[in-house]
């Protein structure tokens, strides 16, 4: 609660995978795939109507494609709380419900200048109309909008309206030490099938704050292969549908992000739009085959390396090398 300015990171994506491709293709320089992450202070009880910040922090999750949000699991004396005592679920439901007033309030605004339209013009706007309905009575009864089962068209279109409550979530429970089991169970009862990790932001602190080999040998005391935040990286890039595939050119080995489901060309131009402008064909191996094979040349005498064209999804793990007109 002592952030006033949203703290804005570019993250890289943990990515064991590139490291192996690395050492099969042994290039210059490796560039992982990354996430924006903005930090903001948490909301409270009345944000929706301002108080606080609270108006300036909706304006900042409406910039965003999913939200994480950190609940304290932990009960100390010398950390202060909003409120008097640490109660996990009211917490998540303080920011639910905020976040759903904040929606009802645009979506009945948004709802009014289209009714004349829906008069006027009643079965040109059927869907429109339907849909807006549902989502406002989802809202009045409580119902997040996430949990409606939203078609991708209709993210977008709850992202273009300023529509909040929408976006897909992950909880980080912060545990701090010991306990903090019954906590993780309550939210988890609280909203069955959410996406939630369990993590030791007070330990993560102490991880970060050593060297890399003490940093190794006190994961390893601990019997922990991975950080808090490595798993939250990665949660989030998986959270936003995600996938990864490489590019390889002028001993530089990339990983990008796309969403999942995208054809060749478009993917192209995520390295470069005059890639995507002038796609010709691309081609594509498993970087798994690589990996194993351990040499390009290998897997291209195996005929593992495929030509595809424009409209061929690029899935995650592929290495994709383009060709194009420039």
């Amino acid at each position: 609660f002592t952030t006033i300015e949203p703290n804005v990171g570019v993250v890289a994506v943990p990515d064991p995978r590139l490291e192996a491709l690395g050492e099969v293709l042994s290039p210059e320089k490796s560039t992982p795939a990354t996430i924006r992450f903005i930090d903001i202070a948490g909301l409270v009880e009345g944000a929706s109507k301002g108080e606080g910040l609270g108006n300036q922090f909706l304006g900042e999750i409406r910039q965003v494609d999913a939200v994480v949000h950190v609940i304290r699991c932990f009960a100390k004396a010398d950390v202060a709380h909003v409120f008097s005592d640490v109660d996990p679920v009211r917490d998540a439901e303080v920011i639910d419900t905020e976040l759903m007033l904040a929606d009802l309030e645009v979506l009945g605004r948004a709802m009014e200048k289209r009714k004349r339209d829906w008069q006027t013009h009643p079965a040109e706007h059927e869907r429109e109309k339907r849909r807006m309905t549902e989502w406002q009575e989802a809202l009045e009864s409580g119902t997040p909008l996430r949990r409606l089962n939203l078609h991708p068209r209709d993210l977008k279109e709850l992202k273009t309206a300023g529509l909040l409550s929408g976006k897909p979530v992950l909880y980080v429970a912060n545990v701090a030490g010991e306990g903090g089991e019954s906590a993780v169970s309550a939210l988890i009862e609280r909203e069955p099938g959410s996406r939630l990790l369990a993590v030791d932001v007070e330990l993560e602190l102490e991880l970060a704050e050593l060297e890399p080999e003490e940093r190794a040998e006190f994961m390893a005391e601990l019997e922990i292969t991975e950080t808090g935040l490595a798993r939250v990286v990665r949660s989030a890039f998986d959270l936003l549908g995600r996938v990864a595939f490489y590019t390889i050119a002028k001993s530089k080995l990339q990983a990008w992000e796309i969403p999942r489901g995208t054809p060749a060309a478009a993917a192209a131009g995520k390295v470069h739009s005059d890639m995507e402008k002038g796609f010709i064909r691309a081609k594509v191996a498993s970087a798994d085959e690589l990996i194993e094979a351990g040499d390009l040349r290998v897997i291209q005498d195996r005929g593992r390396v495929r030509t595809v064209g424009r409209d061929h999804e690029i899935c995650d793990g592929d290495v994709v090398e383009f060709l194009f007109n420039a």
